[in-house]
C-alpha cells in the first residue's frame, strides 16, 4: 500500500508539473543565460522606416524609459526597413551579442515567428511590440485595441458620408488596407468591415497594400479613380501614410471637392492635412505609454520578474499576457484636446503643427 501511495503521489506530482508547464508561456528560467540585470543588453527591433512614428516616437520613448529604469543597461536597436529577411538577420545578430530580452515589432508577423522560436531556444524572452508575432513563444504582447481602431475609422467615415448626404445609388467607398503580412492590418480591416458591411454604404473596391507601400497605394487609388470617377464618395485608409497617398491621387486627378479620407497614427503631416481640410480624421494612439510599458516589461524580464498583464491574447494554443491600450478618434474639432494637450510631438507640438502654411488653419481651429 505504501508503494502504491508513493507511486500515486509521484504520478500526481508529475501530472501537475506537466500541466503547469503547459499553462506557462514564459521562458524557463533554467534555460536563460546568466546575466547581471544592471548591465543587461535589451534588443529593440522595429519594422520599417515608412511609418514616421517608429523613429520619431517609439525608439526615443523606449530608450529614455530604459535609461531611467536601468542606467547601465545597453540598448541594441535595429530597423528592418520593410524587409523580413533583414529583420531575421538583425535578431540573430542581437542574440549572438547576448541580449537578455528581445522587444520585437515584426515587419512580417508570420516570418517573425522564427525569431521568437530561436529566442526561446536560447532562453531569451520576447515581447511582441505593437504588432502581434504569430508565435506561441511570446512572454508579453503590448499594443492597442486594433479592432477598435478599425471600427473608429470606419464609423467616422460613415458618419461623415451621412452628414454630407453622400453614398447613395451606385456611389460608395474605397478601402485601402494595410499590409497582408501585418497582423495589425488584418485587425484594422476586420474592425472596419464590422461597421462598413452593415452601414448600407456600397464598397466599391478594396486593396491590401503590400508592405504598406504608399507608392503602390497611390497607383491603386489612381486606377480606381479612372474606373469609378465621381462614384467614389470616401476612402478608408488603414494609416496616415496610405491616407496621404490617397489624397495625392485625388489631387492629381483634380477630384473636387476632395472626398473624405480617414487614416490612423496621428502623424504630424496627417494632423496638418486635417486642419487644412484635406484629410477628415485620424486615430490617435498614445505611443509614449506603449513604448514605456515595453521598456518596463523588458527590464522586469531581465530580473526574472513577470508583472501581471491586463488581459491575454490567444496565439495558437497559447494565451499571451497582454496590454491593449486605448485609442482616440481625432478630427479638426479635437486636435487641441488630444495631440496638442498631450504634447504628442514634443514640448513644441503646437508650433510644429502650425508651422508655415498651416498657421492660418491652426488659428481657425484655436490652436497656437
Amino acid at each position: 500500500m505504501k508503494i502504491a501511495r508513493s507511486l500515486l503521489a509521484t504520478t500526481t506530482a508529475l501530472v501537475v508539473a506537466i500541466a503547469l508547464a503547459a499553462c506557462s508561456n514564459a521562458v524557463n528560467p533554467g534555460t536563460r543565460p546568466s546575466v547581471d540585470p544592471r548591465t543587461a543588453k535589451i534588443g529593440l527591433l522595429l519594422p520599417d522606416s515608412v511609418t514616421a512614428r517608429y523613429e520619431s516616437a517609439d525608439k526615443p520613448y523606449f530608450a529614455a524609459e530604459l535609461t531611467r529604469l536601468c542606467p547601465k543597461c545597453h540598448l541594441l536597436y535595429a530597423n528592418a526597413d520593410g524587409d523580413a529577411g533583414k529583420q531575421q538577420q538583425q535578431a540573430e545578430s542581437m542574440l549572438a551579442q547576448g541580449v537578455s530580452v528581445l522587444v520585437l515589432d515584426p515587419f512580417d508577423s508570420q516570418a517573425a515567428a522564427s525569431i521568437a522560436a530561436e529566442a526561446r531556444a536560447n532562453g531569451i524572452p520576447v515581447i511582441s511590440y505593437d504588432r502581434l508575432v504569430d508565435s506561441e513563444h511570446l512572454d508579453y504582447y503590448i499594443s492597442f485595441d486594433n479592432e477598435k481602431v478599425g471600427r473608429l475609422q470606419a464609423q467616422a467615415l460613415i458618419d461623415k458620408l451621412a452628414a454630407d448626404g453622400a453614398g447613395k445609388g451606385d456611389h460608395g467607398i474605397l478601402m485601402l488596407n494595410g499590409s497582408p503580412t501585418d497582423n495589425n492590418a488584418a485587425l484594422f480591416k476586420k474592425g472596419a468591415h464590422s461597421v462598413i458591411d452593415k452601414s448600407g454604404y456600397r464598397l466599391l473596391a478594396e486593396y491590401d497594400t503590400p508592405a504598406w507601400d504608399p507608392a503602390k497605394a497611390q497607383d491603386w487609388v489612381t486606377g480606381q479613380i479612372t474606373q469609378f470617377g465621381d462614384r467614389i464618395d470616401g476612402i478608408y485608409a488603414a494609416n496616415d501614410v496610405l491616407a496621404g497617398a490617397a489624397i495625392a491621387s485625388l489631387k492629381a486627378a483634380d477630384v473636387t471637392p476632395l472626398r473624405p479620407v480617414i487614416g490612423q497614427d496621428a502623424e504630424l503631416a496627417a494632423v496638418q492635412r486635417i486642419l487644412a481640410g484635406d484629410q477628415y480624421m485620424t486615430v490617435y494612439k498614445a505611443i509614449q505609454p506603449e513604448a514605456e510599458k515595453a521598456a518596463q516589461l523588458a527590464v522586469a524580464l531581465t530580473r526574472s520578474e513577470h508583472p501581471p498583464a491586463d488581459t491575454t491574447v490567444r496565439v495558437g494554443t497559447a494565451e499571451i499576457p497582454s496590454f491593449l491600450l486605448g485609442v482616440t478618434a481625432v478630427t479638426a474639432d479635437n486636435v487641441e484636446s488630444s495631440v496638442v494637450k498631450d504634447k504628442f510631438y514634443g514640448p513644441a507640438t503646437a508650433a510644429k503643427i502650425c508651422a508655415g502654411d498651416y498657421k492660418a488653419a491652426c488659428a481657425q481651429h484655436g490652436i497656437g
